[in-house]
């Protein structure tokens, strides 16, 4: 009762005062990447932006990673402003804090969800913080959403977020194919619509949005689609799931559960089972919500049914994926008051009127619970962001620079788990697992994972080439269990303390023995 009345409370002083929901935010934001470390996820990017030879070379790079271009060509452009990741986290920042300012001002939420939504664990942790290209998809969704109305003279705005959508991610990818078969099926099957459009919109106006839309989804899945040396395309390295696996399709299903209420289930059957039920269960009760909005119903099926497919098919992803589940459920409910209840589908696809009015008395419960479990996820993403490091990388780069080691020769391994270092030192490292010098990786042919041993014994084989005549600095991303008679290690500092368990760092000297 306590927290209800303090929301409330809050609530309604934001109502007073519009602009300071948004200015608290900001301000939150801004000190969240302050204290933000990097991880590799984030700095791989601008890693390849910063060093890809040619603009070539970066399309070349790019496609190995997954993701279509906008992120990449943004990040190319900011390089020219500032070659210093921070205006990636900024240039990040903003990009949220528009999609807040969209969401904040055109939405139809009550101002007490609106405040539950915006320091949910999506918004205001997972696409805030951390400065990854699915901020993109929160802030077109919501462009799309806005901007919904001018499809009755123009397609040409829903047509151009789709677009930037599309080449955003593989999961905007996705959504925006979703959107685009949304406004088709409108525009096929509701003639009063059709009439109103031809009678307002300009010529060529059709065409030239279908001409947009196909043009930016070739160009994305050209882009996503991975070379023939590719052999960890976007992190999927298990190729498409064609079988039936009765397993594998209730942990897709309750990618559903753990985007609503952030809980993923552990992987007993029985766990499964039950929140593939409640998953069940929400789905089917705003399928019942939106089922005399024709339109709404078939872009919430369709959009879930890609996204559950492809989670089933190739990939059940983490939270920055499954996330859209939810950014669609709040696209799905914003679009739903831009129509009138149907008649035809009253008739023909809605249930009884009992249970209608059920599904709309609980729909504000269950709404409501999905909130306050976001909000409660948000609050504790961004307070453990600013108690732990999310990676050891910035605590490391800081102690190479402040004790001068930034010249020396570093040979780091595991290769991928050195980007957020390499971006941080603005330097390359001797990678053993491509046994040269560089900064970003890419799964490609020619890259091998390599253990201690391999490791060392390429250490000693630079010795011995007299490619390096002075001590070395080895970075480990695992404590080194292993030694060499003919090599004198010792060990300099280790950081420990990172939430990403992958990316806690140990420093040690190299040098022949006898040196």
């Amino acid at each position: 009762m306590l927290a209800k009345k303090a929301i409330n409370r809050i609530s309604n002083l934001f109502s007073l005062y519009p602009w300071l929901i948004v200015i608290i935010f900001s301000i939150l934001g801004f000190i969240g990447i302050l204290n933000h470390s990097m991880w590799r996820d984030e700095l791989n990017p601008w890693l390849i932006v910063r060093d890809s030879e040619s603009f070539t070379d970066l399309i070349a790079n790019i496609k190995y990673e997954g993701h279509p271009v906008l992120w990449y060509f943004s990040l190319a452009f900011l390089r020219k402003i500032a070659d210093n990741p921070l205006i990636m986290q900024l240039f990040h920042l903003s990009i949220t804090i528009t999609a807040i300012l969209i969401f904040y001002l055109y939405s139809p939420f009550k101002y007490k969800h609106k405040l539950l939504f915006i320091f949910g664990y999506f918004p205001f942790y997972e696409y805030f913080l951390i400065s990854r290209n699915y901020a993109f998809s929160l802030l077109f969704i919501f462009a799309f959403c806005a901007v919904f109305p001018s499809r009755k003279t123009t397609y040409l705005y829903l047509s151009s977020f789709i677009g930037l959508l599309a080449n955003s991610s593989a999961y905007g990818l996705l959504v925006s194919f979703a959107l685009s078969l949304t406004l088709l099926f409108e525009f096929c099957f509701d003639s009063e619509h059709r009439k109103n459009y031809f009678g307002q919109s300009k010529q060529y106006d059709l065409i030239l949005s279908f001409l947009i839309v196909v043009f930016s989804l070739i160009l994305s899945v050209y882009i996503i689609t991975p070379p023939a040396n590719s052999y960890l395309h976007g992190g999927l390295n298990h190729g498409w799931s064609t079988n039936l696996d009765v397993f594998n399709l209730l942990k897709s299903i309750n990618r559903l559960f753990a985007s609503y209420l952030l809980i993923i289930p552990k992987k007993r059957l029985l766990d499964l089972f039950i929140c593939t039920i409640i998953s069940i269960l929400i789905f089917s009760l705003y399928l019942m919500k939106f089922s005399r909005k024709p339109v709404v119903l078939f872009m919430y099926t369709v959009v879930n049914f890609i996204l559950l497919a492809f989670t089933y098919l190739r990939f059940t992803g983490n939270h920055r994926h499954f996330g859209h589940f939810y950014l669609v459920f709040i696209a799905a409910l914003w679009l739903e008051g831009y129509y009138q209840n149907s008649l035809v589908s009253e008739n023909k696809l809605s249930p009884t009127p009992k249970l209608f009015n059920l599904a709309q008395k609980w729909h504000y419960v269950v709404f409501t619970l999905i909130l306050s479990a976001q909000l409660f996820g948000g609050i504790y993403g961004f307070a453990r962001d600013l108690i732990i490091p999310f990676s050891a990388s910035r605590e490391t780069a800081h102690y190479i620079q402040h004790n001068q080691l930034n010249d020396e020769f570093i040979i780091a391994s595991r290769d991928a788990n050195m980007a957020a270092l390499s971006g941080y030192l603005n330097r390359k490292f001797y990678y053993p697992e491509r046994q040269m010098m560089g900064s970003f990786t890419l799964f490609k042919q020619g890259r091998q994972d390599v253990d201690q041993p391999e490791i060392l014994r390429q250490v000693h084989a630079l010795f011995q080439s007299q490619a390096i005549e002075s001590r070395i600095l080895l970075i480990l991303n695992k404590e080194l269990n292993f030694n060499r008679n003919d090599l004198n290690i010792v060990p300099i500092k280790s950081f420990k303390r990172a939430w990403v368990d992958t990316e806690r760092y140990y420093l040690y000297w190299v040098n022949k023995t006898g040196n």
